[in-house]
């Protein structure tokens, strides 16, 4: 997470491919424009009919990644600086900025005092578990200060110029709850289209199973015994689950082990035993079998992928 403060005329093109970007506006003001524009959707009408947003202070954005755009002060300022995967940072014509922009601890621009300030933070990973829910977001989205008032941004000021030591990891967990807060006040829209299972999550009989399994994944759950924990019949579960969600419970269950099996692969070294243990499967063997039925490759497969992108 950063801190980027700038004097007007500034633009930055953001070519990173990060799955998710936060930007939140401290002072100023900043454009944002995306490269499939008018196919963007915003909590607000988009400004001139393109996609296009426009962030003041206290508004948030998040940008849904790989596609790239532009932060500046006006649509028309022509880009700056260039940000490329791997936090690589170039001019428009490919030389190195050579730090040249870096002032001081998480901070960067062009000027320290600059009119404009932001705070951005972003996700070089997405998860499957994450994806679940991120892929129901719009390629860019706004929240305006009107009807978004998140109490860590100020927090965030101070926090984001520390250098202490576990500096990144308290940076890291207040990242999310912003990403968090945002997304619960996104979905909380009249008109928002949450997942099915995000909105199930309020539902009595269904929001506890939903739970159960989540918390739990490696418990034997059964359909009789999630119903039981529920209150309700076998019938009556399936029906009520498979109604607000779009599938059985069982179904729901096995795609939640196999998610978080597939994020296990990518986030640790945990052998393919110890995953299957963690996740809910009897063995490697019983868990590379549903594994490779889902995802169409073996775990092995898949963990290697990863390593190489």
């Amino acid at each position: 997470m950063i801190r980027a403060c700038f004097e007007p005329p500034w633009s930055i093109r953001v070519e990173d491919r990060a799955p998710l970007t936060v930007m939140v506006m401290v002072r100023g003001d900043a454009w944002v424009i995306p490269d499939q524009g008018e196919r963007s959707e915003t909590g607000v009408p988009p400004a001139e009919g393109r996609g296009r947003i426009r962030l003041r202070p206290g508004d948030l954005a998040i940008a849904r990644g790989p596609d790239p755009y532009t932060c500046a002060d006006d649509p028309a300022t022509a880009p700056q600086a260039l940000i490329l995967p791997g936090a690589e940072c170039r001019y428009p014509d490919g030389r190195s900025l050579n730090g040249s922009m870096d002032l001081g601890v998480r901070t960067w621009g062009d000027r320290l005092d600059g009119s404009a300030v932001m705070l951005i933070g972003t996700y070089l990973w997405q998860g499957e578990i994450s994806g679940r829910l991120l892929n129901a977001l719009p390629p860019l989205l706004l929240l305006t200060a009107d009807v978004w008032d998140c109490p860590l941004t100020p927090y965030l000021m101070e926090e984001i110029v520390r250098d202490e030591p576990g500096q990144e990891v308290v940076l890291d967990r207040l990242l999310d709850l912003l990403v968090i807060a945002a997304l619960r006040a996104w979905f909380s829209r009249p008109e928002a289209e949450a997942p099915a299972w995000y909105r199930a999550l309020a539902d009595p009989v269904v929001g506890r199973v939903l739970r159960l399994v989540q918390d739990d994944p490696a418990h034997p759950w059964t359909v009789a015994s999630l119903a039981a924990k529920a209150g309700v019949s076998r019938a009556a579960l399936g029906r009520r689950f498979t109604e607000l969600v779009g599938e059985p419970p069982m179904t729901y269950l096995t795609g939640w082990r196999l998610a978080l099996a597939a994020d296990a692969l990518r986030d640790t070294d945990d052998t393919l035993d110890a995953i299957a243990r963690q996740v809910g499967y009897g063995s490697a063997f019983a868990l590379s079998s549903a594994f490779k039925r889902v995802y169409g490759v073996s775990p092995q497969e898949h963990r290697a992928r990863v390593v190489v992108a």
